[in-house]
Order: structure tokens, then sequence, then C-alpha cells
């Protein structure tokens, strides 16, 4: 295999208690990268002089380190700051607070290592997993339950219609620049908008990205309903913003707000076969969690038995939580959207 130079760059902003984490799994590294820029987006919580001291003790580990600090920078312009200080042709792109497999860097650049030419794909996505190793068993049940909730199995997952996080994904330079890097007047769901550019520049395949399977992250989901809700209102936020996603949040208002509430109705109310209400709750409830309890049976958890009902019990109420964040934060999202829509940049269908 040929020799191929790679920057991973990422961004960070008050994780003074998780980027050691990140560095420690950077510096073990089986292919180990020619540079690494960090870009700190005006931390208050020390996590500049983190970076620094770990650096200070360990000067051999990661000895082309470049941190930057870039005070107010979202996680669009902290990684368009970092890639465009970044010195290599290829660029791997991933999140502060994760942990990374050794092998993630080697897997995530075997295909511009094997191929040349038109033959070298512009992006390689790779893929990521729940970190489930929590302190007390109860923190064990609910992060083992959000994990099956809402993150995909391997075998889930299409590769030709695969949008990576950029927790784990690398592109070459000249693609972020064609794309025009990640967008920054984004907060949230900016690396899918990323992924869309990049796609755009092949047009003629069903996607730009080659597929690392074994390129693994590992970050921790969050830890309670409430950081939950934050994270997921926030994502619909985002969705607002980027006019992404309509159908499938129109489907959620219409089952919310006209589909159950006739089923409940009509169990509690209905003037025939009341039962046929309570049949299509029970119904609706299976097809809303039955993934998630089958991911749930496949996992590989540490939970006794009891503790593995209690995790399943947990799956319609952090579905609930989520739908209720999401119905909540998109249209907030659209609204900013409309206020700004004099802003060129967000159009970003018509940049196509």
């Amino acid at each position: 295999m040929r020799e191929v130079a790679v920057t991973v760059i990422t961004t960070v902003y008050n994780e003074r208690h998780q980027i050691e984490r990140l560095l420690e799994s950077l510096a073990a590294q089986s292919h180990p990268p020619n540079e690494v820029v960090i870009c700190d987006g005006g931390s208050t919580d020390g996590t500049v002089a983190t970076i620094q001291q770990w650096v200070a003790r360990y000067p051999q580990r990661l000895p082309h380190l470049q941190l930057l600090v870039e005070p107010g920078a979202n996680i669009s312009r902290g990684r368009n700051v970092a890639i465009g200080a970044a010195q290599s042709p290829l660029i791997a792109v991933t999140d502060a607070g994760v942990r990374l497999s050794p092998t993630w860097l080697a897997a995530l650049i075997a295909p511009w290592q094997t191929t040349r030419g038109d033959a070298a794909p512009s992006a390689v996505a790779g893929f990521f997993l729940a970190d489930v190793t929590p302190d007390e068993a109860s923190s064990a049940v609910f992060l083992t339950a959000i994990a099956a909730t809402v993150l995909p199995r391997l075998e889930e997952i299409d590769p030709t219609k695969f949008l990576p996080s950029s927790r784990s994904v690398a592109f070459t330079k000249q693609a972020w620049a064609t794309a025009g890097g990640y967008p920054e007047w984004l907060d949230y769901c900016e690396d899918l908008l990323f992924d869309f550019a990049l796609n755009a520049q092949w047009p003629a395949a069903s996607t730009a990205f080659a597929w690392a399977p074994a390129a693994l992250v590992y970050f921790r989901p969050r830890g309670s309903l409430r950081s939950f809700w934050t994270q997921y209102y926030r994502y619909a936020r985002g969705d607002g913003k980027a006019d992404l996603w309509r159908k499938r949040h129109l489907i959620r208002y219409v089952t919310y707000f006209i589909l159950l509430p006739a089923l409940v109705g009509h169990a509690y109310w209905g003037f025939f076969a009341r039962w046929l209400g309570w049949a299509g709750l029970v119904a609706g409830v299976l097809v809303y969690c039955i993934r998630p309890w089958q991911r749930l049976q496949r996992l590989d958890s540490a939970l006794s038995g009891s503790q593995q009902i209690q995790a399943a019990a947990l799956v319609p109420v952090i579905r609930l939580v989520g739908d209720v964040a999401k119905m909540v934060g998109y249209p907030v999202g659209l609204w900013w959207r409309w206020r700004n829509r004099h802003r060129p940049e967000i159009d970003w269908r018509a940049a196509k």
C-alpha cells in the first residue's frame, strides 16, 4: 500500500474532563497521523491548558499537534479553521469526547492507499458505537437503553445511502474546498449539509463516500433524560434552520396530534368496537419500539435479566422524550429560517 499523509482535526469547547481520552486514543493509533490540529472555540473550563499540559507531559506521543484558539467559533467554523491550517492532502475528522479504536485512522485512509487517480474516493465514511462504560449500575441501564433506542447497528446501514457523522469521516482537502467547507451559519446538523455538498460533486454516483465500517469511534450517549431532550431539541432546531426532513417531521406531528388522539378517543369513548382503539394503540407501541427492543437483545452488555427488562421499559419513554423535543425544536428552527430568509447562504439547495 502506498503512503498517504493525513491530518486529524477536531474542535473542542469546554471538554476538559474528556479531552485526554481523545488524545490518548489518537496517540495509540496503529497508523499515526502526520498532524493533529485542534481548534478550541473559546473554552472557559481549562480545556486549552489541559491539552497543553498533556502535550508537555508526552511530547513524543503526538509530536505534530497544533492547537488553535478561535473564541466564539461554532463547530463548523472550528472545523473550517482547523482544516484550513492542515498541511496534509487528506483530512480525517472526529469529535471531542470520543474514544477512537486503535485502527480507526488506518481503516479510514485505507481506500486512498489502495486506489489512485479517478478510482480514489473523495471521501470515506466511518462508523460509531456507543461507549457504555458507566460508574453505576443504574446509569448502565439508562445508557444501554439510550444506545438501543437512538443508534443504528452496523447491519442496518446501507452504505449507498449512509450520510456519515463527522465523528468519523475523512475526505480530501480539495473536496472540502470544492464543497465550500462546513456551513458556518448552522450550529447543528452541519455535517449533514456538508455530506450533501460532497455528494453533489459525484452526480453520477449514489454517494461520494467509500464505506469503512472498521473505522470505529466510541462515544458516550447522554446520561439523563434532560440532557437527551436538549440534544434532540437542538438537532430538530437545526433541521428547521436547514429545512431538512420535512416529511419525517410532518409524520411525527400527524402521529401525535391526529392518529394518537383518534385511537385514544376511540378506545375510551367509541360507540362500537372499542377494542379496535386499544389494538391500534398496542400495535403503535410495538411499531414504535420493536427495533430498539431488537437492538437491546443484540447489544453486548453486562446487564442482568432484570436490568434488561428495566432498559426495555425505558425505550418508549426515551422515544417519547426525543419526539417531544423534536416537535418543540423544529418550529423554532423554522422561525429562525424565516427571520433569516434574506441570507443567501441558507438556501443551500439552490447552491448545488
